[in-house]
């Protein structure tokens, strides 16, 4: 019986991926676990694995085509197997299935969305006014001079949005009562203009290339967050002399011992998790009618890659010791670069740090990684002249930390308690061992 290679589920939010590369040809022996071809989802590229063992019959997709979730790329057939007269039947079943699988739900009829509204209003009762949605023209409903009306049937206009001038009255000497008001159509404001998408001008030098699938999602997200995220910013100096002077201390003995350097970074990233655990209320969510409080610190460390960012989580964070902090970053960077990060791997993020002090970038305002709340951005370490306790100009190190806050979440004052905290850990590292 052939065996279907289907498009994997590389991401918790994928509906379909891009085949990038296949690593094998039609021919090849496929043994079980082999690598088989790069995926790119809307996270990351990640090699998608065989658990079948056999010959590779046929190729379906050809490389830098998209397919549906769960829809055939290959075809592998056992030892000694030879295809099936109704292979092409079944290929075309299996991708009929993943398509429909992909198709969203049709919208309802205007019909039968007024059908709906009608057995909702029938529900409630004949005696029951249902609720309309307040007009932003609702105060024109008051300024009605020289119009017939009952008090009560101006104050229904005015909750309602109903233009009197518009409503004929079936009361004594045509004056507008309750009931005429209740069965008028309330003001509707003008539709608005589409507002025009601004496109760039090509020239014949120029070059368009076309975005890859985590570079579209990513775009995606960001104008999502800038959107419907009410962003705040706040930022922060530290004086980087002790924390640098403790690390260079600190690789002295560590690279004799476990064999481990520590980078700024690493010292970064735990001073943001002891920070996080004395303010909690910044390791957070919002969830519409509600904040979501974490318990663990879900660290997202931004990872640059060929195709943009990616977000891989150290999960439980608190719980690591620096040194173990240290090697799991080494480790999902490397694993990022190369391709090998898992769907696990991107999940269970609670706040994110995002550091460009290696691009030589002294301060800037992150976008907000939804659905956390916060977002720190490092920046480099300067020498600077600085006034010491003494009053005096003295040679420094400073160096600028940034928080990117959901002002649903995080009030100004938690962010800089948090922001606080934050700096007294890197200005007194050994604190970060208790």
């Amino acid at each position: 019986m052939p065996k279907l290679i289907e498009m994997p589920k590389l991401s918790d939010t994928m509906t379909e991926g891009t085949l990038a590369k296949w690593l094998v040809k039609e021919g090849d022996t496929i043994s079980q676990g082999q690598s088989l071809a790069d995926i790119e989802t809307d996270k990351a590229t990640m090699e998608m694995q065989s658990f079948f063992e056999g010959t590779l019959h046929r190729l379906l997709v050809k490389a830098g085509e998209k397919a549906p979730l769960n829809s055939p790329l290959a075809v592998i057939l056992e030892e000694g197997e030879t295809a099936p007269d109704n292979l092409d039947e079944i290929i075309a079943a299996a991708q009929a299935t993943a398509n429909t699988a992909a198709k969203p739900a049709a919208p309802a009829s205007p019909s039968s969305q007024s059908q709906t509204k009608s057995r909702a209003a029938a529900s409630e009762g004949p005696s029951t006014l249902l609720p309309r949605a307040p007009s932003p023209n609702r105060r024109i409903a008051a300024r009605v001079p020289g119009v017939k009306s009952s008090p009560l049937a101006r104050k229904v206009a005015e909750e309602l949005g109903i233009n009197l001038y518009t409503v004929t009255g079936t009361g004594p000497g045509g004056r507008i009562v309750r009931a005429d008001v209740e069965s008028a159509e309330p003001i509707t404001a003008a539709p608005r203009a589409a507002t025009p998408t601004i496109r760039p001008t090509a020239g014949p030098d120029d070059t368009r290339t076309n975005v890859s699938t985590m570079r579209k999602i990513i775009a995606e997200r960001l104008l999502a967050s800038k959107t419907q995220i009410p962003h705040f910013y706040l930022q922060v100096e530290v004086d980087a002399a002790p924390m640098m002077q403790f690390r260079a201390h600190l690789n002295q003995t560590s690279e004799k011992t476990t064999g481990n350097k520590y980078t700024v970074n690493d010292f970064i990233l735990k001073a943001v998790i002891c920070a996080a655990e004395t303010v909690p209320a910044i390791n957070a969510a919002w969830d519409g009618d509600a904040i979501i409080q974490y318990k663990s610190v879900g660290l997202s460390v931004a990872v640059a890659v060929e195709d943009g960012l990616v977000t891989p989580v150290i999960k439980a964070a608190e719980q690591k010791t620096l040194l173990e902090l240290s090697q799991s970053v080494k480790d999902i960077a490397a694993r990022a670069k190369n391709k090998k990060l898992s769907p696990d791997d991107f999940a269970g993020g609670t706040i994110t740090v995002s550091n460009l002090g290696a691009y030589g970038i002294d301060q800037f305002s992150a976008i907000i990684n939804p659905p956390q709340a916060a977002i720190l951005s490092i920046g480099s370490i300067r020498n600077a002249a600085v006034v010491n306790d003494k009053g005096a100009i003295v040679s420094g190190q400073r160096m600028w930390v940034g928080l990117s806050g959901d002002h649903r979440v995080v009030d100004g004052a938690v962010a800089a308690t948090f922001l606080a905290e934050v700096r007294k850990m890197l200005e007194n590292p050994t604190l970060m061992l208790v």
